[in-house]
C-alpha cells in the first residue's frame, strides 16, 4: 500500500499540503514564537536526565560517599531506584491533574513538586531526608511529564510535532549534561557543597518553568473539551495561521480536534482488558510493552546509574577521571539522541530499532569480552576498548529508544523496568562483576530477534493504513464502508447528535 503524500490526520484523512506555511517555517514568526513557547515543556525532560547522570557524579565525589557512610550496594539500588518509584506512584494520579485542571496547571503542578523536593535534597541532614526528597523529585516528575508532551503534540505546528516529541525525549540529556559537567567541577569543594550543589541545580528547570510557564497558550484540544472552543480557535488561528481566523488550516483542525475528542469519549468507556481482546490490538500492545522493558533491560541501566563502577572495573578510579567521562558521554548522548529525532520521519522507526538493537548487540559483546580479558590480566588496551564502546553501545541506544518512546501502557513497562533495573544492578554487578555482561548480551539476542519479527513500520501511513497492518486489510475495508456515510455526516454545520458522533466514532475506532 503506498503511503500518503500528505500529512494523516487524527480521522485518518490527509492535510493538504497546500494548507502549510510557504517556504522556510523561520521565516514565519508566529511559528518561531510558537516553537521559542515550547521549549518550556520541552525541558520537562530535565530533571529527569539530570538525576541519572547526578547519581553516578555522585557516586565519584568523596564527601558524598563520607556523608552517607561510603553506602552499601543496597543503598545505591535503593537512592537510584526510590525517584522511579514516585514517579511510578504518581502515575494513576497525574492524567487526572492534566486532564481536569490543564496542561500548563499540569506542568505547574509538577515543576512545584519537583522544587520543594530539590530543596529537601538540598538541605539533606540524613539517609532518611535523602530518600524521602528524591521519592519526592520522582513523584512531581511524573505530572510535568504527563502534561508536557500532551501540550507539545496538540499545540505544535502540524509538520513539527513528530520532530518535536522526539526531541522532547532527547532532551533527557540537557539535564545530563548540565549535571555531569557540575558534578565534575564541585567534587573538588572540600565541603559537603561538593553534592549540595548538584541537588540544588536539580530544582532549575522547575524554577524555569514556573516563571514561564504561563505564557504559553493551553491546549486547544483541553479548552474545546471545555467547550471554550472559540478561545481554542483563536490559539489555533494565532499559532498556526499569523492570527488568520479564516485560513483552512484552522477549520480542518478544529474539526480533527473535535472528532478526536467524539472518538476519546467512546474509548473512555473501553477498559484496559480491550487492548488485548483482539488479535490486531494484541500485535500492537506485543510491540508497544516489548520495547517498553528494552528500553530499560538492555544494560544501559549499568552505564546509566551505576558508570562509576563499570570504571571501577577498568582501573579508572580517580573521581576527575570519571566525573570527566560522565561529562563527555552526557553530551555525546545528547549530540545522537538529538539528530536520531530530526532524522525519524525520513528514516522511519524499524530500520532505527533493528540498528539500535544490533548496534547493542554488538557493542555489549563487545564490552562483555573486555571487561572478563581485564580482570584476568589487568591489559590496559582491554580497558581502553571497553570504555569507547561504552560510547558505541549509547549511541545505538540512542538512535531508537531515547527519541522514539511514548504512550501510557508503554510507560509503565518502562517504570516498572527502571525500578527493577535501578535496584538489583548494583547488587548482581557486585556479585557477578564482569560476568553480569554477559547477561545482557545474551537478552540482547533476543530483543534483536523480537524488534526484527514484529517491529513495524508506520511512517508516511494513515491510521487507516496503520490499522491495516496490524487487522489486515479485509477488516479495513469492510469497517470502512460502514463509516463511510456517517464521515460525511460529520463534516456537517454541527446539528449532528453527540450520540451520533459517538457511534460514528466507535466505527473509526475499530478501524485503528
Amino acid at each position: 500500500m503506498a503511503p500518503n503524500t500528505g500529512i494523516a490526520s487524527a480521522g485518518g484523512r490527509s492535510l493538504d499540503p497546500a494548507m502549510l506555511h510557504t517556504g522556510k517555517w523561520w521565516n514565519h514568526s508566529h511559528i518561531v514564537k510558537l516553537n521559542l513557547l515550547l521549549i518550556i515543556p520541552l525541558i520537562t525532560s530535565y530533571a529527569n536526565g539530570f538525576d541519572g547522570s547526578m547519581m553516578n557524579g555522585l557516586q565519584s565525589v568523596e564527601r558524598w560517599k563520607a556523608y552517607f557512610h561510603y553506602p552499601t550496594e543496597e543503598d545505591l539500588g535503593l537512592f537510584n531506584a526510590i525517584q522511579s518509584i514516585g514517579a511510578f506512584c504518581a502515575i494513576p494520579i497525574a492524567p487526572y491533574v492534566s486532564d481536569g485542571l490543564g496542561r500548563r496547571n499540569g506542568i505547574a503542578v509538577g515543576a512545584f513538586i519537583v522544587l520543594i523536593g530539590a530543596i529537601l535534597q538540598t538541605a539533606t541532614q540524613n539517609l532518611g531526608m535523602f530518600v524521602g526528597s528524591r521519592f519526592l523529585i520522582g513523584f512531581g516528575t511524573t505530572f510535568a511529564q504527563m502534561a508536557s508532551p500532551l501540550l507539545i503534540s496538540e499545540v505544535a505546528y502540524p509538520t513539527h510535532r513528530a520532530p518535536l516529541t522526539s526531541l522532547y525525549n532527547s532532551l533527557w540529556f540537557s539535564g545530563s549534561i548540565v549535571a555531569a559537567w557540575t558534578t565534575f567541577g564541585t567534587f573538588r569543594i572540600n565541603s559537603d557543597w561538593s553534592w549540595r550543589i548538584p541537588s540544588a541545580l536539580q530544582g532549575l528547570s522547575s524554577i524555569v518553568q514556573l516563571l514561564f510557564v504561563w505564557f504559553l497558550p493551553e491546549s486547544p484540544r483541553w479548552l474545546i473539551n471545555r467547550g471554550r472552543d472559540e478561545e481554542a480557535k483563536a490559539i489555533l488561528a494565532r499559532y498556526h495561521a499569523g492570527g488568520d481566523g479564516s485560513h483552512p488550516l484552522i477549520s480542518f483542525e478544529y474539526n480533527e480536534i473535535k472528532e478526536a475528542i467524539a472518538l476519546e469519549a467512546e474509548a473512555a468507556r473501553v477498559s484496559w482488558l480491550d487492548l488485548f481482546r483482539t488479535p490486531g490490538n494484541r500485535r500492537r500492545m506485543r510491540i508497544i510493552l516489548g520495547i517498553g522493558v528494552f528500553s530499560q533491560l538492555s544494560g544501559n541501566g549499568i552505564i546509566s546509574y551505576y558508570l562509576t563502577k563499570v570504571l571501577d572495573g577498568i582501573g579508572i578510579t580517580s573521581s576527575n577521571d570519571q566525573t570527566l567521562v560522565n561529562g563527555i558521554l552526557a553530551i555525546f548522548n545528547f549530540i545522537v539522541a538529538t539528530g536520531a529525532s530530526m532524522t525519524v520521519e525520513r528514516v522511519g522507526r524499524r530500520p532505527f530499532f533493528i540498528i539500535s538493537t544490533a548496534g547493542m548487540l554488538v557493542s555489549y559483546a563487545i564490552i562483555t569480552a573486555m571487561a572478563g580479558t581485564y580482570e584476568k590480566n589487568q591489559s590496559v588496551g582491554a580497558g581502553r576498548t571497553l570504555l569507547a564502546f561504552v560510547f558505541i553501545f549509547n549511541g545505538f541506544y540512542d538512535i531508537a529508544y531515547t527519541p522514539l518512546l511514548g504512550l501510557a501502557a508503554m510507560n509503565f513497562s518502562v517504570m516498572g523496568s527502571i525500578i527493577f533495573n535501578q535496584y538489583t544492578n548494583p547488587i548482581t554487578f557486585a556479585a557477578l562483576k564482569w560476568k553480569y555482561y554477559l547477561v545482557y548480551t545474551i537478552w540482547l539476542v533476543f530483543e534483536l530477534v523480537y524488534v526484527w519479527l514484529w517491529a513495524t513500520e508506520t511512517k508516511g501511513r494513515s491510521l487507516e493504513e496503520t490499522a491495516a497492518l496490524f487487522d489486515g486489510e479485509d477488516a479495513v475495508a469492510e469497517l470502512s464502508n460502514r463509516t463511510g456515510h456517517d464521515m460525511a455526516q460529520l463534516k456537517h454545520d454541527g446539528s449532528d447528535s453527540q450520540d451520533e458522533k459517538l457511534n460514528i466514532e466507535h466505527s473509526k475506532r475499530e478501524i485503528a
